[in-house]
């Protein structure tokens, strides 16, 4: 089996081919940064231009490079939500025409499954197991017991923790995309110079809250003059910022931890997904929880945790492997999400 993915729900127009054997053949990303820069954020309507635009030459060349052509394709698969609805229009369509014209059937994917499920192509981790869900929408934690079945025991209340990173990094002038540079920033600062709340830290449960450390920083940004903010300043912000951030995932994640050792014995795993999963501060914080509490912790290669097509394909062999196309999410009315939850509701083990 093989597939063809497409990747267009936010601001990188990405296309890749799979196998069932869990080889990458291609992997072709474009990213939007410079489009988007000049504005400080992500612009819909600006993005959705860009992945028309794009879209065709760089299904052309992931195909060159798997060195296929659309014989050899079983199936071809595309983001359906959630994200960007400009974006995923655009994505499906191109998905679906392909589809009809060379009578390959058709498969929506949630972008959150793809997530999930990409340590299963990586590192061939196997169900039922822990997952860290944190990007630049979505800070989840989540029990994955199989392709399609995820049981959600914990969420953002407000902010997710990519967007706060966005934030921090516009509000201290610092650019697009967050994550990489306030990361960058923190490696040069002191971490200890400033005080900034751990949000939800000690409180029962697994939701994560945001927003607060987020207003902590901007208050923090406030009270130097204006534009007098040194570089050794912005690097302190960032350090402190982060370990903030990072403290207060650890906190919640090992109470997800202990719920799942006492109502799920057979979960002995931790995995880690989604853009800031890259965040390197937050990966070793997490190993050294993980092996405290005796649980086994899996993180993709980084450049598989933004937001990539290798996913979304191996998500559809998935369930191609599970014999679960032709259902309703997979025929050409399946109309694109922009919002698409995997599980509807917290609900504990």
């Amino acid at each position: 089996m093989l597939v063809l993915g497409i990747e267009t729900s936010c601001d990188e127009t990405a296309v890749a081919v799979v196998n069932k054997n869990r080889k990458i053949l291609s992997n072709v990303i474009l990213t939007q940064i410079q489009e988007h820069k000049p504005y400080g954020g992500i612009v819909p309507e600006l993005a959705a231009r860009a992945h028309l635009k794009q879209l065709h030459f760089i299904i052309d060349e992931a195909m060159k490079k798997a060195r296929i052509n659309f014989t050899d394709i079983t199936a071809i698969a595309a983001t359906a939500g959630p994200g960007l609805i400009g974006g995923l229009l655009v994505g499906v369509t191109m998905a679906k025409a392909m589809a009809s014209v060379h009578e390959k059937p058709f498969l929506a994917i949630n972008h959150l499954a793809g997530h999930a499920l990409i340590p299963r192509l990586t590192d061939r981790v196997k169900f039922p197991y822990l997952l860290l869900l944190t990007s630049g929408g979505h800070c989840q934690l989540l029990v994955v017991e199989g392709a399609d079945s995820f049981n959600r025991i914990g969420t953002t209340k407000d902010d997710a923790l990519g967007e706060v990173f966005d934030k921090v990094a516009k509000m201290l002038g610092l650019g697009i995309p967050g994550g990489p540079v306030v990361q960058k920033c923190a490696e040069a600062g002191n971490s200890s110079r400033f005080l900034l709340p751990r949000p939800m830290l000690g409180r029962t449960g697994c939701d994560f809250s945001f927003s607060g450390l987020k207003t902590a920083v901007r208050f923090l940004i406030e009270k130097f003059p204006a534009n007098r903010l040194t570089s050794e300043d912005i690097a302190d912000i960032c350090a402190s910022f982060q370990l903030a951030a990072t403290e207060a995932v650890v906190d919640r994640t090992g109470h997800a931890i202990d719920i799942c050792k006492k109502n799920y014995p057979r979960i002995n795993r931790l995995v880690i997904s989604g853009g800031v999963a890259a965040n390197t501060k937050l990966r070793r914080c997490l190993k050294t929880l993980t092996a405290a509490k005796d649980f086994q912790f899996t993180a993709p290669p980084i450049d598989l945790c933004t937001d990539n097509a290798v996913m979304i394909a191996w998500a559809a062999l998935e369930k191609l492997n599970k014999e679960q196309i032709n259902n309703k999410n997979d025929d050409m009315s399946f109309k694109p999400r922009p919002r698409w939850p995997l599980s509807q509701k917290n609900q504990l083990i």
